[in-house]
Protein backbone atom coordinates (compact mmCIF):
# COMPACT_ATOMS: atom_id res chain seq x y z
CA UNK A 1 0.00 0.00 0.00
CA UNK A 2 2.81 2.43 0.85
CA UNK A 3 4.41 2.35 -2.98
CA UNK A 4 0.79 2.63 -4.27
CA UNK A 5 0.84 5.58 -2.01
CA UNK A 6 3.99 6.94 -3.32
CA UNK A 7 3.33 6.28 -7.25
CA UNK A 8 -0.07 8.28 -6.68
CA UNK A 9 1.91 11.45 -4.98
CA UNK A 10 4.18 11.55 -7.91
CA UNK A 11 1.68 11.26 -10.52
CA UNK A 12 0.53 14.30 -8.91
CA UNK A 13 3.05 16.17 -8.15
CA UNK A 14 4.26 15.57 -12.14
CA UNK A 15 0.45 16.54 -13.14
CA UNK A 16 1.40 19.73 -11.39
CA UNK A 17 4.01 20.46 -12.78
CA UNK A 18 2.95 19.32 -15.74
CA UNK A 19 0.23 22.19 -15.66
CA UNK A 20 3.28 24.62 -14.33
CA UNK A 21 5.08 24.08 -17.36
CA UNK A 22 2.04 24.49 -19.58
CA UNK A 23 1.06 27.81 -17.75
CA UNK A 24 5.00 29.35 -18.20
CA UNK A 25 4.16 28.43 -21.90
CA UNK A 26 0.99 29.98 -22.33
CA UNK A 27 2.82 33.16 -20.63
CA UNK A 28 5.58 33.66 -22.85
CA UNK A 29 3.28 32.75 -26.06
CA UNK A 30 1.23 35.65 -24.78
CA UNK A 31 4.05 37.65 -24.41
CA UNK A 32 5.93 37.09 -27.57
CA UNK A 33 2.77 37.93 -29.86
CA UNK A 34 2.50 41.27 -27.50
CA UNK A 35 6.42 42.10 -28.42
CA UNK A 36 6.47 40.99 -31.85
CA UNK A 37 6.45 44.45 -32.97
CA UNK A 38 9.30 45.92 -30.59
CA UNK A 39 10.81 45.53 -26.73
CA UNK A 40 8.13 45.24 -23.98
CA UNK A 41 9.69 48.29 -22.45
CA UNK A 42 8.20 50.45 -25.82
CA UNK A 43 5.00 49.47 -24.55
CA UNK A 44 2.68 52.53 -23.38
CA UNK A 45 -0.24 52.81 -21.74
CA UNK A 46 -3.17 55.47 -22.20
CA UNK A 47 -4.63 56.39 -18.65
CA UNK A 48 -7.64 54.68 -19.26
CA UNK A 49 -5.83 51.69 -19.80
CA UNK A 50 -3.04 51.73 -17.00
CA UNK A 51 -5.89 50.26 -14.42
CA UNK A 52 -6.00 46.65 -12.89
CA UNK A 53 -8.75 44.88 -10.60
CA UNK A 54 -8.19 42.80 -8.06
CA UNK A 55 -11.31 40.53 -7.11
CA UNK A 56 -9.85 38.27 -4.11
CA UNK A 57 -13.32 35.97 -4.18
CA UNK A 58 -14.04 34.50 -0.92
CA UNK A 59 -15.14 30.99 -1.50
CA UNK A 60 -19.05 30.35 -1.99
CA UNK A 61 -20.17 33.36 -2.33
CA UNK A 62 -21.92 33.99 -5.58
CA UNK A 63 -17.93 34.35 -6.67
CA UNK A 64 -18.25 32.23 -10.07
CA UNK A 65 -21.62 33.64 -11.08
CA UNK A 66 -19.89 37.60 -10.97
CA UNK A 67 -16.61 35.83 -12.38
CA UNK A 68 -18.35 34.74 -15.60
CA UNK A 69 -19.84 38.16 -16.03
CA UNK A 70 -16.34 39.39 -16.40
CA UNK A 71 -15.45 36.78 -18.95
CA UNK A 72 -18.08 37.62 -20.77
CA UNK A 73 -17.73 40.94 -21.47
CA UNK A 74 -14.04 40.82 -21.78
CA UNK A 75 -13.15 40.42 -24.98
CA UNK A 76 -16.28 43.12 -26.03
CA UNK A 77 -14.74 45.91 -23.35
CA UNK A 78 -11.11 45.25 -24.63
CA UNK A 79 -9.48 44.04 -21.29
CA UNK A 80 -7.52 40.73 -19.82
CA UNK A 81 -9.03 38.41 -17.27
CA UNK A 82 -6.61 36.22 -15.10
CA UNK A 83 -7.16 33.75 -12.38
CA UNK A 84 -4.48 33.59 -10.01
CA UNK A 85 -4.22 29.92 -9.06
CA UNK A 86 -3.07 29.25 -6.00
CA UNK A 87 -1.39 25.61 -4.73
CA UNK A 88 -4.11 23.95 -3.06
CA UNK A 89 -6.20 27.01 -2.55
CA UNK A 90 -4.27 28.71 0.08
CA UNK A 91 -5.41 31.98 0.47
CA UNK A 92 -1.63 32.95 2.08
CA UNK A 93 0.99 34.03 -0.53
CA UNK A 94 5.22 33.21 0.69
CA UNK A 95 6.82 36.47 1.01
CA UNK A 96 8.74 35.70 -2.29
CA UNK A 97 5.43 35.06 -4.39
CA UNK A 98 4.20 38.51 -2.73
CA UNK A 99 7.17 40.21 -4.34
CA UNK A 100 6.69 38.34 -7.93
CA UNK A 101 2.56 38.95 -7.56
CA UNK A 102 3.13 42.72 -6.95
CA UNK A 103 5.32 42.93 -9.50
CA UNK A 104 3.59 41.04 -12.42
CA UNK A 105 0.51 43.13 -11.38
CA UNK A 106 2.27 46.12 -12.15
CA UNK A 107 4.51 45.75 -14.76
CA UNK A 108 2.49 43.42 -16.98
CA UNK A 109 1.42 46.23 -19.41
CA UNK A 110 0.34 43.64 -22.01
CA UNK A 111 -1.82 42.31 -19.47
CA UNK A 112 -3.49 45.65 -18.83
CA UNK A 113 -6.65 46.79 -18.57
CA UNK A 114 -6.73 43.48 -16.17
CA UNK A 115 -9.13 42.14 -14.23
CA UNK A 116 -7.42 39.20 -11.05
CA UNK A 117 -9.25 37.32 -9.55
CA UNK A 118 -8.76 34.38 -7.45
CA UNK A 119 -8.84 32.87 -3.62
CA UNK A 120 -6.24 35.53 -1.82
CA UNK A 121 -6.10 36.86 0.66
CA UNK A 122 -5.75 40.81 0.65
CA UNK A 123 -2.48 42.06 -0.58
CA UNK A 124 -1.25 45.81 0.63
CA UNK A 125 0.45 46.95 -2.98
CA UNK A 126 1.94 49.90 -0.76
CA UNK A 127 4.32 47.66 1.31
CA UNK A 128 6.38 47.03 -2.30
CA UNK A 129 6.95 50.63 -3.17
CA UNK A 130 4.18 50.81 -5.61
CA UNK A 131 3.31 54.11 -7.02
CA UNK A 132 -0.02 53.10 -8.71
CA UNK A 133 -2.14 50.48 -6.56
CA UNK A 134 -4.62 48.23 -8.27
CA UNK A 135 -8.63 48.61 -7.63
CA UNK A 136 -9.69 45.97 -5.16
CA UNK A 137 -13.26 44.52 -4.84
CA UNK A 138 -15.02 41.85 -3.75
CA UNK A 139 -18.54 40.78 -2.26
CA UNK A 140 -19.01 38.84 1.46
CA UNK A 141 -21.97 36.46 2.17
CA UNK A 142 -23.94 35.88 5.33
CA UNK A 143 -21.31 33.60 7.38
CA UNK A 144 -23.96 30.80 8.22
CA UNK A 145 -25.06 30.64 4.86
CA UNK A 146 -21.70 30.49 3.20
CA UNK A 147 -20.44 28.08 5.81
CA UNK A 148 -23.73 25.38 4.88
CA UNK A 149 -23.20 26.06 1.10
CA UNK A 150 -19.70 25.50 1.45
CA UNK A 151 -20.42 22.41 3.19
CA UNK A 152 -22.69 20.76 0.90
CA UNK A 153 -20.52 21.88 -1.89
CA UNK A 154 -17.65 19.81 -0.62
CA UNK A 155 -19.97 16.79 -0.56
CA UNK A 156 -22.46 16.76 -3.80
CA UNK A 157 -20.83 19.72 -5.53
CA UNK A 158 -22.57 22.45 -8.02
CA UNK A 159 -23.94 22.37 -11.32
CA UNK A 160 -21.28 24.30 -12.59
CA UNK A 161 -19.18 21.35 -12.99
CA UNK A 162 -21.84 18.11 -11.96
CA UNK A 163 -18.97 15.61 -13.02
CA UNK A 164 -16.03 16.93 -10.63
CA UNK A 165 -15.40 14.56 -7.69
CA UNK A 166 -15.74 16.68 -4.57
CA UNK A 167 -13.21 16.31 -1.64
CA UNK A 168 -15.93 15.16 0.84
CA UNK A 169 -17.98 12.90 -1.65
CA UNK A 170 -19.95 10.57 -0.35
CA UNK A 171 -20.57 11.78 3.09
CA UNK A 172 -24.04 12.12 3.53
CA UNK A 173 -24.39 13.92 7.21
CA UNK A 174 -26.45 16.72 6.55
CA UNK A 175 -25.55 20.08 8.05
CA UNK A 176 -27.30 19.69 10.83
CA UNK A 177 -26.39 16.19 12.21
CA UNK A 178 -22.63 17.52 11.68
CA UNK A 179 -23.43 20.46 14.29
CA UNK A 180 -25.13 18.47 16.92
CA UNK A 181 -22.71 15.74 17.19
CA UNK A 182 -20.17 18.71 16.72
CA UNK A 183 -18.43 17.35 13.62
CA UNK A 184 -15.28 19.36 12.57
CA UNK A 185 -16.54 20.87 9.32
CA UNK A 186 -19.39 22.93 10.73
CA UNK A 187 -18.01 23.92 13.84
CA UNK A 188 -17.74 27.97 14.57
CA UNK A 189 -14.00 27.70 14.04
CA UNK A 190 -15.07 27.07 10.02
CA UNK A 191 -16.73 30.44 9.66
CA UNK A 192 -13.97 32.01 10.41
CA UNK A 193 -12.93 33.25 6.54
CA UNK A 194 -14.10 36.79 5.49
CA UNK A 195 -12.52 38.68 8.32
CA UNK A 196 -9.16 37.22 7.24
CA UNK A 197 -9.49 37.70 3.75
CA UNK A 198 -9.90 41.14 3.97
CA UNK A 199 -7.72 41.22 7.25
CA UNK A 200 -4.77 39.96 4.59
CA UNK A 201 -1.08 38.31 5.09
CA UNK A 202 -0.16 39.56 8.91
CA UNK A 203 -0.17 36.24 11.25
CA UNK A 204 -3.34 37.90 13.22
CA UNK A 205 -5.50 37.83 10.67
CA UNK A 206 -5.56 33.87 10.80
CA UNK A 207 -5.88 33.63 14.55
CA UNK A 208 -9.59 32.84 15.11
CA UNK A 209 -11.60 35.50 17.11
CA UNK A 210 -8.68 37.80 16.92
CA UNK A 211 -10.39 41.36 17.69
CA UNK A 212 -7.27 43.23 16.12
CA UNK A 213 -8.57 41.34 12.85
CA UNK A 214 -12.09 42.21 13.08
CA UNK A 215 -11.26 46.13 13.39
CA UNK A 216 -8.01 45.81 10.19
CA UNK A 217 -10.43 44.24 8.44
CA UNK A 218 -13.28 47.08 8.64
CA UNK A 219 -10.28 49.36 7.76
CA UNK A 220 -9.01 47.45 4.52
CA UNK A 221 -12.89 47.18 3.47
CA UNK A 222 -13.63 51.42 4.25
CA UNK A 223 -9.98 52.31 3.17
CA UNK A 224 -8.55 49.73 0.13
CA UNK A 225 -11.26 48.60 -1.48
CA UNK A 226 -13.39 50.21 -4.15
CA UNK A 227 -16.91 48.38 -3.44
CA UNK A 228 -17.71 45.58 -1.25
CA UNK A 229 -21.31 43.94 -2.24
CA UNK A 230 -23.03 40.91 -1.08
CA UNK A 231 -24.16 38.12 -2.39
CA UNK A 232 -27.87 38.63 -1.46
CA UNK A 233 -27.78 41.86 -3.53
CA UNK A 234 -25.30 40.87 -6.38
CA UNK A 235 -27.35 42.74 -9.29
CA UNK A 236 -27.14 45.95 -7.07
CA UNK A 237 -23.45 45.46 -6.84
CA UNK A 238 -23.58 44.92 -10.33
CA UNK A 239 -25.05 48.15 -11.35
CA UNK A 240 -22.81 50.19 -9.26
CA UNK A 241 -19.76 48.69 -10.90
CA UNK A 242 -21.01 49.33 -14.08
CA UNK A 243 -21.81 52.95 -13.03
CA UNK A 244 -18.80 53.72 -11.73
CA UNK A 245 -16.27 51.72 -13.91
CA UNK A 246 -17.49 51.08 -17.38
CA UNK A 247 -14.31 50.33 -19.08
CA UNK A 248 -14.80 47.45 -17.96
CA UNK A 249 -18.43 47.01 -16.81
CA UNK A 250 -20.65 48.07 -19.12
CA UNK A 251 -23.46 45.84 -19.78
CA UNK A 252 -22.75 43.95 -16.85
CA UNK A 253 -26.17 44.76 -15.52
CA UNK A 254 -28.33 43.88 -18.46
CA UNK A 255 -26.40 40.52 -18.90
CA UNK A 256 -26.69 39.85 -15.48
CA UNK A 257 -30.27 40.20 -15.67
CA UNK A 258 -30.89 38.32 -18.98
CA UNK A 259 -27.48 35.56 -19.02
CA UNK A 260 -27.14 32.44 -20.28
CA UNK A 261 -27.50 29.74 -17.07
CA UNK A 262 -23.39 30.07 -16.71
CA UNK A 263 -24.17 33.15 -14.34
CA UNK A 264 -25.88 30.71 -11.74
CA UNK A 265 -23.98 28.33 -9.56
CA UNK A 266 -26.10 26.55 -6.89
CA UNK A 267 -24.87 23.86 -4.81
CA UNK A 268 -26.44 20.78 -4.66
CA UNK A 269 -28.43 18.74 -2.32
CA UNK A 270 -28.54 22.00 -0.02
CA UNK A 271 -30.52 21.37 2.93
CA UNK A 272 -31.30 24.60 5.32
CA UNK A 273 -30.43 24.18 8.59
CA UNK A 274 -33.11 24.31 11.45
CA UNK A 275 -33.70 27.07 13.60
CA UNK A 276 -31.77 25.23 16.49
CA UNK A 277 -28.77 24.80 14.54
CA UNK A 278 -28.55 28.50 13.48
CA UNK A 279 -29.18 29.42 17.35
CA UNK A 280 -26.43 26.81 18.52
CA UNK A 281 -24.03 28.56 16.04
CA UNK A 282 -25.06 31.78 16.91
CA UNK A 283 -24.07 31.32 19.98
CA UNK A 284 -20.30 31.20 19.46
CA UNK A 285 -17.94 34.38 19.88
CA UNK A 286 -16.57 33.62 16.23
CA UNK A 287 -20.16 33.94 14.87
CA UNK A 288 -20.39 37.21 16.29
CA UNK A 289 -17.72 38.67 15.48
CA UNK A 290 -18.06 37.31 11.50
CA UNK A 291 -21.61 38.54 11.41
CA UNK A 292 -20.34 42.09 12.94
CA UNK A 293 -18.22 41.73 9.81
CA UNK A 294 -20.97 41.50 7.57
CA UNK A 295 -22.94 43.58 9.00
CA UNK A 296 -20.42 46.23 8.34
CA UNK A 297 -20.02 45.44 5.19
CA UNK A 298 -23.47 45.62 4.61
CA UNK A 299 -24.08 48.43 5.94
CA UNK A 300 -21.61 50.22 3.84
CA UNK A 301 -22.93 49.30 1.02
CA UNK A 302 -26.50 49.92 1.38
CA UNK A 303 -24.80 53.99 2.05
CA UNK A 304 -23.21 53.63 -0.66
CA UNK A 305 -25.92 52.39 -2.95
CA UNK A 306 -28.35 55.16 -0.68
CA UNK A 307 -25.95 57.71 -2.42
CA UNK A 308 -25.56 56.54 -5.98
CA UNK A 309 -29.56 55.14 -7.16
CA UNK A 310 -32.86 56.10 -6.74
CA UNK A 311 -36.07 53.96 -7.16
CA UNK A 312 -39.04 54.59 -9.42
CA UNK A 313 -41.46 52.03 -10.15
CA UNK A 314 -39.89 49.30 -8.28
CA UNK A 315 -37.03 49.96 -10.09
CA UNK A 316 -33.80 51.21 -9.25
CA UNK A 317 -31.71 53.98 -11.33
CA UNK A 318 -28.62 55.16 -11.27
CA UNK A 319 -28.29 58.82 -10.65
CA UNK A 320 -27.08 61.24 -12.93
CA UNK A 321 -23.62 63.54 -12.33
CA UNK A 322 -24.85 65.83 -9.45
CA UNK A 323 -22.03 68.15 -9.25
CA UNK A 324 -20.46 70.64 -11.38
CA UNK A 325 -17.41 73.80 -11.91
CA UNK A 326 -18.30 77.04 -11.52
CA UNK A 327 -16.43 80.51 -10.85
CA UNK A 328 -13.35 79.52 -13.15
CA UNK A 329 -10.70 81.95 -13.19
CA UNK A 330 -8.67 83.39 -14.60
CA UNK A 331 -11.36 84.09 -17.17
CA UNK A 332 -9.57 82.60 -20.70
CA UNK A 333 -9.96 85.28 -23.83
Amino acid sequence: STSILLVLENSSRLLELSLLAIARHEVREIEQRHTADGPRQDVTLDEEDDVVIIYNRVPKTASTSFTNIAYDLCAKNRYHVLHINTTKNNPVMSLQDQVRFVKNVTSWKEMKPGFYHGHVSYLDFAKFGVKKKPIYINVIRDPIERLVSYYYFLRFGDDYRPGLRRRKQGDKKTFDECVAAGGSDCAPEKLWLQIPFFCGHSSECWNVGSRWALEQAKYNLINEYFLVGVTEELEDFIMLLEAALPRFFRGATELYRTGKKSHLRKTTEKKLPTKETIAKLQQSEIWKMENEFYEFALEQFQFVRAHAVREKDGELYILAQNFFYEKIYPKSN
